[in-house]
């Protein structure tokens, strides 16, 4: 299926008369280019394959083919038949200036469709037109009007007139689609007096129009001020769709032809960007090399084929070739579209939706078997309100989907709606309080209606009770894409003003997003009582609360207490993201004392088996060294602590607590053992759980015992070397402040 294709010649007037204005106003040229710099430039942003010519009259020269002694004078071909790129655009804008001559408007349509008839010879065009731009002041000759009409027939050129007055001007024609499009734009043009050669040719471009279309000749003559609204907007990119063949499977002996299109997408920019020398503007001037070098002080250089890739596994570096990444692809045998079975539609809930794209599955084209096969199975789906559940493979190179395909019957056509549905990972199911158990939320009577109003008054949908109509109001499938609009209008402004700043954005843009004013206007009642019925107060400084832990708290603070433990747990174990990582088997080495916490509050778990696993993990992170380390080290150490104080399991923590001690003086890490003493963790005592023998004083002693047992060494006496007084002062106490070499 090929993309439709035009030839297009805009025919311009400049002439003298089109320089004209009146004050406060611009001129006819002004207006002209304007509307014709938004039409190339919606071309060149679509990306669009027609092919555009630009031929002026009016011109002080003349430049066509027809032209001899006294015919077809003061026209020139500015540009023959090619893509529209910006190069036509900055013609229009900065070349293309008034003349101080008059053309024949006639004389120039005849050149436009000699252009098009010759220029278009051996090439495919499903579409030839003409589009002029006038004031019609400029003096023409009928002689060869019914010529130009027959001619225009018979090769099947179409004409469009862009005035810079509506058609009303000079009485209409009476009929009512002349009155409905007078009335519409009646308040938006200047209301002056048209010249006698104005009339003459506005009746003349009546009478040419009406002849090629007798029903609707004036549908295609538009003035210059609603052209431009109307081109406001950048047109969307034209894209072909693309087929996609395949079968549709139903158990291993039912197979039919089909054919999917994609029917909605994401639209994504296309990033065509080039990389040029800033200087030359030349992308040869820039020679790109890639260099892979070790992360040592020496950088040192190695091949690209010496690399492969490797992931972060806690502190090691697990490599994974090219090789591994192949054999864990998952293989697929190629294009699948196979009913796994079916469902009620009503068991699909719409927020399983997923994916990028919906497609729109047919039976294949010149297959009447396929047709009559896939037209009972939608017949089939919709009759018995089920669905049919999919497993969709594009190509062996994708990972397989399953999806949901309904029924969808039109009167110009049937297909399925291929859906993709979640598989059971991709669900995340959050687990919140209910509102409606929390009495002080429990709202009023009044205030119920008063959310029900402003609910209805802001409704999108205007509904006719007496027609029995309903209009959107905010019709967002007829509003461009902001992101594309934005860009476009950047980018043609950086093409033409390379050194000034981004324009600001377009008011059309921004009016097109907000708010319609009939829907402001109905929501401005019901929030007012909205806000009468729920006043926000201010309720100062919350105090903050104190508990009996609080006032009664022993003078020591050295031991936390089991109230502080459950407090510190209420608070900060909760965690969204833990609710995504499903249930946990082991202690991992990412979140270990979530994971520990997690797994001894599960009622079929060995206490000391996890404890073992968290003890391992603890060991390592002393291994690894470093404060990261550490710190992670102590926050294992307190939630153990923590969960052998709630679970009676006092011995295990305390005997851990004293291996520990023992491992730190072997490995000399003092600094992490001033860590365990300034959090205060010290063994359980029989005050805190009733497994334990540990006394509050044999606690204080188990890290008083550790202070002394790095106690700064006795200095050397005054003989001593310089240096050993150094090494003495750089392994001095940490409680005393870490100490730099002298």
């Amino acid at each position: 299926m090929s993309r439709a294709k035009a030839a297009i010649v805009l025919c311009m007037d400049v002439g003298s008369s089109m320089s004209n204005f009146v004050p406060g106003e611009e001129s006819p040229f002004e207006q002209a280019k304007k509307v014709m710099t938004l039409f190339v430039q919606r071309q060149v942003f679509a990306e669009s394959k027609d092919d555009i010519s630009l031929v002026l009259f009016g011109t002080d020269g003349t430049g066509n083919t027809l032209a001899s002694e006294d015919q077809y004078q003061h026209i020139t071909v500015h540009r023959h038949l090619f893509l529209p790129d910006f190069d036509l655009l900055e013609d229009i804008q900065n070349v293309v200036q008034p003349g101080t001559g008059q053309g024949d408007i006639l004389d120039a349509l005849i050149v436009c469709m000699d252009l098009l008839q010759k220029e278009t010879i051996g090439k495919k065009y499903d579409k030839r037109h003409i589009e002029v731009f006038t004031d019609l002041s400029s003096p023409f000759s009928e002689d060869q009007l019914d010529i130009i009409v027959a001619n225009m027939k018979k090769t099947g050129i179409s004409l469009q007139f862009f005035l810079p007055f509506p058609v009303k001007d000079i009485g209409g024609s009476g009929d009512a689609n002349d009155e409905a499009r007078s009335s519409r734009h009646q308040n938006s043009f200047p209301r002056k007096g048209l010249t006698e050669q104005q009339k003459e040719g506005l009746l003349m471009v009546k009478k040419l129009m009406f002849a090629l279309d007798k029903e609707d000749g004036l549908e295609d003559i538009y003035t210059f001020r609603e052209s431009l609204e109307r081109l406001s907007m950048f047109k969307k990119t034209e894209r072909r769709p693309m087929a996609w063949p395949c079968q549709l499977t139903i158990g291993g002996k039912l197979s039919i032809r089909i054919v999917a299109y994609k029917s909605i997408t994401e639209e994504k920019v296309k990033k065509s960007w080039m990389v040029v020398d800033a200087k030359t503007v030349k992308k040869d001037d820039i020679q790109k090399e890639t260099v892979y070098c070790l992360n040592d002080d020496d950088e040192t250089e190695v091949q690209k084929e010496d690399i492969i890739q490797g992931f972060r596994f806690g502190s090691d570096i697990i490599p994974f070739s090219k090789v591994d990444e192949e054999q864990m692809k998952y293989k697929t045998d190629g294009k699948c579209f196979a009913v796994l079975g079916f469902s009620r539609s009503s068991q699909i809930l719409r927020h399983h939706y997923m994916g990028s794209q919906v497609l729109k599955v047919f039976a294949a084209k010149d297959d009447e078997a396929a047709a009559v096969a896939l037209s009972a199975l939608i017949h089939a789906l919709n009759e018995l309100d089920m669905v049919a559940i999919v497993r969709y493979v594009y190509d062996r190179r994708s990972n397989p989907q399953v999806g949901v395909a309904f029924p969808l019957i039109k009167d110009e056509y049937e297909c399925l709606v291929y859906v993709q549905l979640p598989y059971m990972e991709d669900l995340r199911q959050y687990m919140f309080s209910s509102l409606k158990n929390n009495k002080k939320c429990t709202p009023t009577e009044d205030q119920l209606c008063a959310v029900d109003s402003l609910i209805d008054s802001m409704n999108l949908v205007y509904e006719d009770e007496r027609e029995e109509t309903a209009e959107d109001i905010f019709r967002t499938s007829k509003f461009p894409n902001p992101q594309f609009q934005r860009l476009f209008q950047c980018l043609q402004h950086k093409a033409f003003h390379p050194d000034a700043p981004l324009p600001p954005i377009e008011k059309h843009l921004i009016d097109m997003l907000e708010i319609p004013q009939e829907v402001m206007e109905r929501c401005q009642a019901p929030l007012e009582k909205l806000k009468a019925l729920f006043p926000l107060k201010d309720v100062g400084k919350i105090k903050e609360q104190k508990t009996a832990q609080i006032i009664f708290k022993d003078s020591s603070e050295d031991g936390p207490s089991t109230k502080k433990a459950k407090m510190e747990d209420d608070e900060g174990n909760f965690n969204i993201g833990q609710l995504a990582e499903g249930s946990v088997t082991t202690v991992g080495s990412v979140n270990p004392a979530e994971n520990f916490r997690d797994l001894v509050r599960q009622k079929n778990v060995n206490f000391k088996e996890v404890s073992q696993q968290l003890i391992n993990h603890i060991h390592q992170f002393l291994e690894n060294g470093g404060v990261p380390y550490y710190m992670k080290s102590i926050r294992c150490i307190k939630v153990f602590r923590e969960e052998a104080v709630k679970l009676s399991q006092v011995q295990c923590f305390n005997d851990f607590l004293e291996v520990l001690k023992k491992k730190v003086e072997d490995k000399n890490l003092p600094d992490f053992w001033e860590i365990i003493i300034q959090d205060g963790i010290s063994l359980i005592t029989k005050e805190e759980a009733e497994g334990s023998s540990v006394t509050v004083e044999d606690a204080k002693k188990f890290l008083a015992a550790k202070e002394k047992s790095i106690e700064i060494s006795p200095v050397a006496d005054e003989g001593g070397d310089v240096d050993d007084l150094g090494m003495t002062v750089h392994g001095s106490d940490p409680a005393l402040g870490h100490s730099s070499n002298v």
